[in-house]
């Protein structure tokens, strides 16, 4: 079976990496463009043309597959294509390319958490299962017919940076047995319920900043999904602090409200109102200084305008 397979950051690797080690055809890989970097000219290429070129793979970068791509990926006459977090929409005329179609590794279990930032969002929601799907790509989104599933747990306290290295793996052992299937003509596609689809938009910088008036484990979580990227960040003292980490606090003071500072010393750490209690912003990092506990920043520095009690 000939195969091209898109993709671009990390999540991709290990599913092009297993088809790789079980033997199949990868004709190209395509990638985004390379991104510029600093002030000297020098660019940043994508995890998998990084991956594909080691591999001495045939690399492949439109700026716009819908309008530069077509003409060379139907040439290549492949069987399947498959995509996993490429990052560009494809075109019917694209779709129709491959003798078995278009397949996607999408990191959730769809119709819930279509779009660009599932991972983060399940995190943030607080769920407990999610899992990767592997779908027919159509030209609505994420919206094409099921192949196969794989669920997993989300852990209590497990970033999306956590979860989407794990679903990596999960995804690229889907990715098998989806190809194993298709191959085999046993491929059976159900259609998703569209009435039951969850959109989830990109996420930017700008929504990172936390809200204090939610409950504490809404706020927790929102601090989970955010990190790695683009990192939860609270404006304290003027300043805008990223939060790695937060847990909940048993402190509190009856008449605080969310986004008080409670305490913010080397023994309590940086403790803050929410909407029913308080969290500890355990693991921080203040603008020019280093990533580190909130008790050991406490240790030698302290909260602008804050000298005990409560502090907005």
């Amino acid at each position: 079976m000939k195969i091209v397979f898109m993709g671009t950051p990390d999540f991709a690797i290990p599913s092009l990496d297993i088809l790789l080690k079980n033997g199949y055809k990868i004709q190209a890989v395509v990638t985004q463009p390379d991104k510029p970097r600093g002030r000297g000219g020098n660019y940043s290429f994508s995890p998998v043309k990084v991956f594909s070129k080691e591999r001495k793979i045939r690399v492949l970068q439109y700026d716009k597959i819908l309008k530069d791509g077509v003409l060379e990926l139907e040439a290549l006459k492949p069987d399947l294509m498959i995509t996993a977090a490429y990052g560009q929409l494809l075109s019917q005329e694209i779709l129709d390319i491959p003798k078995y179609g278009v397949i996607n590794v999408h990191a959730s279990l769809l119709p819930k958490y279509r779009g660009a930032a599932p991972v983060q969002r399940a995190v943030i929601d607080g769920e407990k299962l999610t899992g990767v799907t592997i779908m027919k790509t159509v030209l609505a989104l994420d919206s094409g017919g099921i192949l196969l599933q794989k669920e997993t747990e989300i852990g209590e306290e497990e970033t999306a940076g956590q979860l989407f290295e794990r679903l990596a793996i999960i995804g690229a052992e889907a990715l098998l047995d989806a190809v194993r299937l298709i191959e085999s003509g046993k491929a059976e596609y159900a259609p998703q319920d569209d009435k039951k689809a969850v959109f989830c938009k990109t996420i930017k910088k700008e929504d990172a900043k936390i809200s204090f008036d939610k409950e504490s484990r809404s706020v927790i979580n929102f601090v989970r999904g955010m990190n790695p990227y683009p990192t939860a960040f609270a404006e304290i003292g003027g300043e805008a602090v990223k939060v790695y980490r937060a847990e909940a606090s048993s402190l509190s003071a009856a008449s605080a409200k969310p986004g008080d500072i409670l305490f913010a010393d080397s023994k309590n750490g940086l403790v803050v109102a929410t909407l029913n209690g308080a969290v500890r912003l355990s693991e921080l990092k203040f603008p020019n200084g280093k990533r580190m506990p909130d008790t050991e920043y406490l240790k030698g520095h302290s909260i602008f305008g804050f000298a005990g009690g409560i502090e907005k």
